[in-house]
C-alpha cells in the first residue's frame, strides 16, 4: 500500500461489504482438523464456493443469477447461501431499501431458499464471535415464514465456524430455548467442518458438552453428512451408534438435508445414496415428508412452529426404525 501525505490510499468500496478472500475457507487458519486430507478438501471447496457465492452478489447483486448459474451445480447451494449473507449485510447496512434478499429469492433463487435463510443468518456472525454481543435474532423477511428460522440455524454455524469449538462449548451452556436449540443445530453443522467429517472426533466433542446439547448438536451433523457429505454407509451407520438416544434427531437434520438438496433440482449421488441408505427411500419421497410435516406450520415464523415442525420429522424418523 502506498502512502502520501494524505495517508494510506484505501482500497474503493463496494457497496456495504467487500469481498472475501478464499483463503478464509482454509482449515488450518480455522484451527480445524487436518488430518484427513480428502475430507479436508471436499469440505473446505464447499466453504470456497461459499466465499465465492458471496463476492458474487458484492459484484452482480441487483441481477445475481446468471452469474450464480455458472457454479458447478453441486456446489451452488453453497455459493446462493453465501450471496444470502451478503444479501443481509446490504440490507441492513444500506441506508435506503435495496431489495437484494428480495431479488435474490425471486426466480431460480426460490429453489434455494433454505440456503438463502441460512446465509442471512451469518451477517450476523462478527458481532457474537469477535465482540461476544448477544445473538440478536436474524430472520430473513422475505423467505416463507417457517423457513425464515432456519437464520438461526446459519448463525450457529457462523459462530462456531469462526469462533472454533471454545464458541460451540459456550453456546452450549446457555440457557435453554427454542431458539437456542435452532443455533445449536448450525453449530452442528459446523462442528462436521470442524472435525473434518471425522466421526469418533464429532462424538467425543458432542460427549463433552452438557446433556441438554447434544440432540441440537446431533441434529446438526445429520444435516451437514447428507448435505456436504464426507459419509458413505458405514459412517453413517456409525454416526447412528454414536448418536445413541439422539439418533432420531440425527435423521431429522439428514432430512432437512435431503429436502433442501432435492428441491434444488440438483441431488449429488452421496445424498441420494443417504436418503436410501437412512430412511430407504429417494430424495423427491423425504422432500413429500419434510413438507407433510410442515402442514399448518408454514405460515408461522414463531419458534414454536419450527419446534413442531422438527418434532414431527423425527416422529416420522422414529416410526422408520
Amino acid at each position: 500500500m502506498s502512502v502520501t501525505d494524505h495517508g494510506p490510499r484505501r482500497a474503493p468500496r463496494q457497496g456495504p461489504a467487500r469481498v472475501l478472500p478464499l483463503g478464509m475457507a482454509d482449515f488450518a487458519g480455522r484451527g480445524f482438523r487436518l488430518d484427513r486430507p480428502p475430507e479436508r478438501e471436499v469440505l473446505e471447496r464447499h466453504a470456497r464456493w461459499f466465499l465465492t457465492g458471496f463476492n458474487t452478489a458484492v459484484r452482480h447483486w441487483r441481477d445475481p443469477h446468471p452469474a450464480l448459474a455458472e457454479v458447478p451445480a453441486a456446489e451452488r447451494g453453497f455459493a446462493y447461501e453465501g450471496a444470502g449473507m451478503h444479501a443481509a449485510l446490504r440490507d441492513r447496512l444500506t441506508p435506503w431499501p435495496t431489495g437484494a434478499l428480495d431479488r435474490l429469492l425471486s426466480g431460480p433463487g426460490d429453489r434455494y431458499v433454505h440456503l438463502v435463510s441460512v446465509g442471512y443468518g451469518w451477517a450476523v456472525a462478527p458481532a457474537t464471535t469477535v465482540l461476544r454481543l448477544p445473538l440478536p435474532a436474524p430472520r430473513p423477511p422475505s423467505a416463507q415464514p417457517l423457513l425464515r428460522c432456519l437464520a438461526l440455524d446459519g448463525a450457529g454455524f457462523a459462530e462456531t465456524y469462526f469462533g472454533g469449538l471454545a464458541a460451540l462449548r459456550r453456546r452450549a451452556r446457555r440457557p435453554r430455548s427454542p431458539r437456542w436449540e435452532a443455533v445449536l443445530a448450525g453449530s452442528g453443522r459446523a462442528l462436521w467442518f470442524a472435525e473434518s467429517a471425522d466421526v469418533d472426533g464429532v462424538a467425543a466433542v458432542i460427549g463433552s458438552l452438557p446433556e441438554p446439547a447434544r440432540p441440537h448438536v446431533w441434529a446438526g451433523v445429520g444435516l451437514a453428512s447428507c448435505y456436504a457429505g464426507c459419509a458413505d454407509a458405514d459412517a453413517l451407520d456409525r454416526l447412528r451408534a454414536a448418536a445413541g438416544p439422539h439418533r432420531w434427531h440425527l435423521g431429522q437434520g439428514a432430512l432437512f438435508a435431503v429436502a433442501a438438496r432435492d428441491r434444488s433440482g440438483i441431488v449429488p449421488d452421496h445424498t441420494s445414496a443417504a436418503a436410501a441408505h437412512l430412511f430407504g427411500t429417494d430424495p423427491a419421497t423425504a422432500r413429500r415428508w419434510t413438507d407433510e410435516a410442515a402442514e399448518g406450520l408454514t405460515g408461522s415464523a414463531d419458534l414454536s412452529a419450527y419446534a413442531e415442525w422438527k418434532a414431527r420429522l423425527r416422529e416420522r424418523v422414529a416410526r422408520l426404525g
